[in-house]
């Protein structure tokens, strides 16, 4: 109390102007010390590190230049593609199995027959050549990426945009979206940024082990700074989740939000409780009636459904190179085994179907396009690989495990997604969670099947961002001014 009433008496002895410069002083000085503590008490970045995944030693110097790049094809290619689509052997279907075996052989033949008569690969060639494609070596990897600029207007707010696919996917995912997201939203547009993850597509493949989502996330940061950005926003399902949430947590100076359509939910007692009480008074456990809808039965929904899907992940996580010859070697094969995903994946139900649904969301121009990215490239394997790297140990030991996420997040939860991930859980590893939507319909590949719902929640999420930053800078903006002003007063 005695020190309080000295400061007062000692503020009462000053004139007009000294006093506003005390107030101005103490006020900043206490912003300060709320920041300085706020980063004391929470870890927000985990390190960059550092790698090398080009064939032989590192270079002394390293060409960081961009080149341009078009998708090409021959003659050649087209006529030992069909060569060997003519010499497929195909095993005989059950019958009414539909996909729950995987891609049935019946239905498969008539893919096949459309592939070798009618698919035309020139034409879908220049489909891809229609957004500006380029190549840049990073750590010993040319890495492909598209950049699509919106078109010119006056008043206009651009913001750059990374996507991130996953597998087995491909940057030919965001064709549908990519309009939206260039179009002029009340004044906002995206310059986006489409990369492919190293070792998809016609991106290098690593030539060296341990090649995770922490490498490329590195490489896509170093990426956004080549091109010139050094605030950004980020979007990803599937591995293009974990890579752009790796890149949250490495530079989160950098990225001013991170929008995701996949979520994995985490462990701990939180999740617990929640599972044991959720079915019965989900509002103790912050679910709500869409969760419960979601989630439960549990172990039916999220444990033997994932189990039935995940045949594939096992064999990727331990030797992917062993099956990866095989479909790497036969284009039928190759199409069934990643058709077959945007069937279940899509809707789990339509593995009641002989044709798996395929056709409800995708066109078969479309899904073979993507078959053909991984084909021409020989790419397959590399992208199983990319599974193996990511679990060679326990990934709860990770150090971006451990660490939460802070940047500005919003969150798409799809109802045909392999597994749901209510908002409660979410918050236990992001905890600035902006945006949270339950969306009507989609599953797992929401750029390619609802890219209007994907577009319009990324633009939602990113406007609530953008006006809570001009509220908070007007308003410190605003401050200082009066506190000028009253001096010069």
């Amino acid at each position: 109390m005695q020190r309080l009433q000295v400061l007062k008496e000692t503020f009462s002895g000053l004139d007009a102007v000294q006093q506003q410069l005390a107030i101005c002083s103490a006020v900043a000085a206490g912003g300060i010390l709320a920041y300085l503590m706020l980063r004391r008490r929470e870890v927000k970045s985990i390190p960059l590190g550092e790698g090398w995944w080009g064939a032989g030693e590192k270079p002394l110097l390293e060409d960081d230049k961009v080149y341009p790049f078009k998708v090409q094809t021959s003659d050649e290619e087209i006529k030992d593609l069909h060569e060997r689509i003519d010499r497929a052997r195909y095993s005989d279907a059950l019958e009414d199995g539909g996909f729950h075996y995987g891609f049935n052989s019946t239905h498969l033949k008539k893919v096949v027959s459309y592939w070798r008569h009618e698919f035309d690969w020139k034409i879908q060639v220049s489909v891809l050549n229609k957004y500006p494609h380029f190549k840049t070596k990073i750590e010993g990897l040319d890495v492909h990426f598209i950049h699509v600029r919106p078109p010119h207007r006056e008043n206009q707010k651009v913001l750059p945009l990374m996507l991130v696919h996953g597998w087995p996917g491909s940057f030919y995912e965001f064709y549908k979206i990519l309009p939206l997201l260039t179009e002029n939203q009340d004044g906002l547009a995206f310059e986006v940024i489409c990369p492919s993850i190293p070792g998809y597509g016609f991106s290098d493949a690593p030539r060296k082990q341990g090649f995770d989502s922490l490498a490329t996330a590195r490489v896509f940061l170093t990426l956004m700074e080549r091109l010139g950005f050094s605030q950004f926003y980020l979007q990803g399902g599937d591995w293009g989740s974990l890579i752009t949430t790796n890149m949250a947590q490495m530079k989160p100076q950098c990225v001013k939000g991170l929008h995701l359509n996949m979520l994995n939910s985490t462990r701990g007692f939180k999740v617990l409780m929640s599972l044991m009480i959720g079915p019965y008074l989900p509002f103790l456990v912050g679910l709500n009636r869409e969760d419960v809808r979601r989630l439960f039965p549990f172990f039916e929904k999220n444990v033997w459904e994932i189990l039935r899907e995940s045949g594939y992940f096992h064999i990727q996580a331990t030797k992917p190179d062993t099956a990866g010859c095989g479909v790497n070697d036969s284009p039928v094969g190759l199409a069934a085994y990643i058709m077959e995903k945007f069937s279940s994946w899509t809707d789990l139900s339509n593995r009641n179907l002989m044709d798996g649904g395929l056709e409800r969301k995708f066109s078969l121009d479309d899904l073979l396009t993507n078959v053909m990215i991984y084909w021409t490239t020989g790419s397959i394997v590399s992208s199983m690989r990319f599974y193996k790297e990511n679990l060679k140990s326990n990934p709860n030991n990770r150090i971006d495990a451990k660490t939460g996420i802070f940047v500005p997040t919003g969150l798409a939860a799809f109802p045909h997604e392999l597994m749901h991930c209510p908002k409660s859980w979410a918050r236990i590893r992001y905890r600035n969670i902006y945006s949270y939507t339950f969306m009507p319909r989609g599953g797992h590949f929401a750029a390619f099947e609802e890219p209007q719902l994907l577009a319009d929640d990324i633009i939602q999420f990113v406007k609530k961002v953008e006006k809570y930053f001009k509220h908070n800078n007007n308003t410190a903006s605003i401050s200082i001014l009066k506190c000028l002003m009253n001096i010069h007063k």
